[in-house]
């Protein structure tokens, strides 16, 4: 009977070292980590599964995402998401999409931060910008990270021009 423990324990190794979460903490130890894992994680190809463990982890618990949007005629709206309704929204309409970070506007104070991210978006990795547009991200600094509170973005698209002052990293 001894002698089967040890190949049983052997084989269920693998097992536990797959049932181990997945340690993000270096993509929340600073601005530029965060800033860099949030689209890191969400850009890929359409068929490209990403991690939305890895996402969530960059949000407080109340986090909001906001798009903005011009309609005809104007009007500007704007939506509210969780964490979790963008990732319903991106894994029912499955497409590519690679967005980078162009330039960056950086403001602290306290644990607040504020930075104003300029992005472009291809629809292939290689292929041509297809928008561009600022995303304004609103950043808690806690004890031992950095947290995501809110991201509020606009569209070039939406004809709003991005600045030129806004195209560098400050």
């Amino acid at each position: 009977m001894k002698n089967h423990i040890l190949p049983v324990c052997l084989l269920l190794v693998p097992v536990f070292a797959l049932a181990q979460e997945k340690d993000y903490t270096a993509d929340v130890s600073s601005i530029d980590a965060i800033i860099h894992a949030i689209y890191d994680v969400i850009s890929g190809s359409a068929d490209e599964p990403r991690d939305w463990d890895r996402f969530r982890h960059l949000f407080t618990a109340d986090a909001k995402l906001i798009p903005t949007r011009k309609q005809e005629g104007g009007n500007v709206i704007y939506r509210y998401w969780s964490p979790d309704d963008y990732v319903k929204v991106f894994t029912t309409n499955r497409s590519a999409f690679f967005e980078r970070e162009l330039g960056r506007t950086t403001e602290e104070y306290g644990n607040i931060v504020h930075v104003f991210s300029t992005y472009e978006t291809r629809t292939n990795k290689n292929g041509p910008v297809t928008n561009r547009g600022i995303n304004s991200f609103q950043l808690l600094k806690g004890k031992d990270r950095y947290y995501i509170m809110n991201i509020f973005w606009s569209a070039e698209s939406d004809g709003f021009e991005v600045p030129e002052k806004y195209l560098k990293k400050n």
